[in-house]
């Protein structure tokens, strides 16, 4: 995901493409009910943990945003049961979780906001539990690599928390309520823990099923393959991991579009009829924009794809079900463009962020350059710009951002998903584009996505990957062009 911060390039009308941000303020919320080891029918004992594998990870600790996420902890599955009441603002969810843990451990911790919670068990049984600081906390020892099932019901109004980031598209992140009661959510560096108890950290990559009942007439969309629908609930699941961030949720008066993209792929479009009927035409460019996405970086890596749109300034990545407002504040004759660039970029993260993904939000560069690279390519070629018209402009727009925010490889906390580390890195791979020529780029590119597909990924990876592909030492060309104070 990433949210759209929209910068244009004079040249060539380019849109600059880009991610969330951060949350602050902690909560509470009151402890659990029930006598702890009493029984439940949460969860049940004897599962069969094998059939997650696909969510197992590597945790690592982040260091930009340290009180998000436990690295002590894998989560394997998440079930989120949801529903929303919009004539009580009342959001109600069951959450179960599949954890593998990854050390023994005295309590589970997670990233979660201050519902009311109504019942915690742990394996079948309940649990006491306590939500505060935005995180719960359950008092249930783990073992390293015996996993749990918890479960976690609750209910509240959703709240979002601040967006670290100068960025002047920052809104607030996590379950947004909007002014008629619909739902919506963007959430990048992390947020989702504003509507289920989350490892809210890029490394953590889970699978999902998720169920959603909306008021009657109204649609409940989230990430992943859709999965049918029973009356109001609509249902959607994951074959591929995914990173807590890349979650999506969105509960409103929405029209639904379906199209095919290359090969058969599935796409879902869904738009607010009255409201944003400009936005169809463009989505329907979708199924090109995969055929010059494929055509570059190999197949699509996921079963479906689609977008909705929200009433938002920005937009995200959110796999499978890109999050796309429709407030773009740019004048009208040069909107289509801008959501042109602007879809085609969160297309791309597909490969590139979502697929592979970033370990930490400290190598952010690695997600939001190569995207961003992807894009200026799709928009040189579509509005004629030169190879010299494009390096000069990105030069001087390199130089400028660097004095302001600093080099893409070194970013603060409190400017998340900022400028630098989008056209920064762009300059990087603009470089390696040039030495390499068409060839050896796109092979290099193709292979870097297939090959580390549902991983984790982060400079040292990324380095190691360039020079053994091309047989040449570019580590001096990508620290000079993600740490130096000046362009390169």
């Amino acid at each position: 995901m990433r949210r759209t911060p929209l910068l244009a390039l004079p040249l060539a009308g380019l849109l600059l493409a880009a991610c969330t941000a951060e949350s602050a303020t902690p909560k509470a919320a009151a402890p659990t009910g029930g006598a702890p080891g009493s029984a439940s029918p949460s969860a049940a004992p004897g599962v069969d943990y094998a059939k997650w594998s696909a969510g197992k990870s590597s945790p690592v600790a982040d260091t930009l945003y340290p009180a998000k996420g436990n690295a002590q902890l894998d989560v394997l599955h998440y079930a989120l049961d949801l529903a929303w009441a919009p004539e009580t603002k009342t959001f109600t969810g069951k959450a179960t979780l599949r954890i593998r843990p990854v050390a023994d451990a005295a309590e589970i911790k997670l990233d979660f906001a201050a519902y009311t919670v109504d019942e915690v068990a742990v394996d079948g049984k309940v649990s006491a539990g306590t939500v505060a600081q935005e995180k719960l906390v359950v008092p249930s020892g783990v073992k390293k690599d015996q996993p749990v099932t918890l479960t976690v019901k609750y209910h509240g109004t959703p709240k979002t928390v601040p967006m670290p980031s100068k960025r002047g598209d920052a809104e607030g992140l996590g379950l947004t309520v909007t002014d008629d009661s619909e739902l919506w959510t963007m959430q990048e560096p992390y947020g989702a823990f504003t509507w289920y108890p989350a490892n809210d950290f890029p490394s953590d990559k889970a699978l999902y099923d998720i169920s959603v009942t909306a008021p009657a007439g109204w649609a409940g969309i989230a990430s992943g393959t859709p999965a049918g629908q029973s009356g109001d609930t609509y249902k959607y699941t994951t074959t591929d991991p995914v990173a807590s961030y890349l979650t999506t949720l969105v509960v409103g008066k929405y029209t639904k579009v379906t199209d095919t993209g290359p090969h058969g792929i599935p796409l879902t479009y869904w738009y607010r009829a009255g409201k944003n009927d400009e936005v169809l035409p463009w989505l329907k460019k979708s199924p090109k924009q995969l055929e010059w996405l494929e055509a570059r970086f190999g197949p699509y890596p996921f079963p479906s794809g689609g977008v909705v749109i929200v009433p938002s300034e920005s937009g995200m990545e959110t796999q499978q079900m890109i999050t796309l407002g429709d407030h773009l504040e740019i004048p009208a004759d040069k909107r289509e463009a801008a959501f042109d660039g602007n879809l085609l970029h969160e297309y791309g993260h597909h490969w590139f962020g979502n697929s592979v993904t970033t370990s930490t939000w400290t190598d952010l560069w690695l997600n939001e350059g190569w995207t961003m690279y992807v894009q200026y390519l799709y928009q040189n070629e579509r509005d004629k710009v030169t190879p010299e018209q494009f390096e000069q402009w990105l030069r001087q727009r390199d130089a400028k951002l660097r004095a302001e925010v600093g080099p893409p490889g070194k970013p603060v906390a409190g400017r998340f998903a900022e400028s630098n580390v989008y056209t920064c890195p762009a300059g990087m791979l603009l470089k390696i584009h040039q030495k390499l020529g068409d060839d050896r780029f796109f092979k290099l590119a193709r292979d870097w996505v297939q090959t580390q597909k549902n991983t984790g990924q982060d400079r040292a990876s990324f380095i190691a990957f360039v020079n053994k592909h091309t047989g040449e030492d570019f580590t001096a060309l990508i620290n000079a062009w993600l740490d130096s104070p000046t362009t390169p």
